[in-house]
């Protein structure tokens, strides 16, 4: 059913989550998992002229390739990695990567905010899962919310 499952990474531990999922399906379906960074230079056209952007555009490429190889780290050993580092805005960068010629899932992981911190930090995910052409599989990786639902009573005794 899968030969090829992307998973975006930004490096951070909670996609390490999303990560857990994408490995077990790339195991029980014989599948690679390629493991994408795309390095939003945009976000950081507002620095002075004096900086130099070609140097936070190498340390962001650095920085993404520590995020793919933590991917490559992390994977059991019967399951094939491929790595890209790519520019651009993430969305749209994750979706032309999407491509059903080259992969049949997305697993990202959401922090599932809402209300206006969805509407102030916008959300990756939301715009893949509404564009992609390929299935999404999101997973919530905040911390917090995880805890939290953890730490609920049952809803009902039985």
């Amino acid at each position: 059913m899968y030969d090829c499952i992307l998973v975006p990474t930004d490096g951070s531990q909670e996609v390490e989550r999303a990560l857990e999922y994408a490995f077990d399906l790339a195991d029980a379906h014989d599948a690679t998992i390629r493991a994408l960074y795309v390095v939003n230079v945009a976000g950081y056209g507002g620095l002075p002229m004096e900086t130099a952007l070609e140097g936070v555009s190498d340390a962001l490429r650095e920085e993404g390739q520590a995020a793919v190889g933590r991917v490559e780290d992390l994977a059991p050993a019967e399951i094939t990695v491929e790595t890209a580092v790519r520019e651009g805005a993430p969305s749209q960068v994750i979706i032309n990567e999407a491509d059903p010629t080259e992969c049949d899932l997305v697993v990202m992981g959401t922090h599932g905010r809402g209300g206006i911190d969805r509407l102030l930090l916008g959300s990756v995910t939301e715009r893949v899962v509404r564009r992609s052409s390929v299935p999404v599989l999101t997973v919530q990786v905040d911390p917090d919310e995880i805890d939290e639902r953890a730490e609920a009573p049952p809803l009902a005794a039985e």
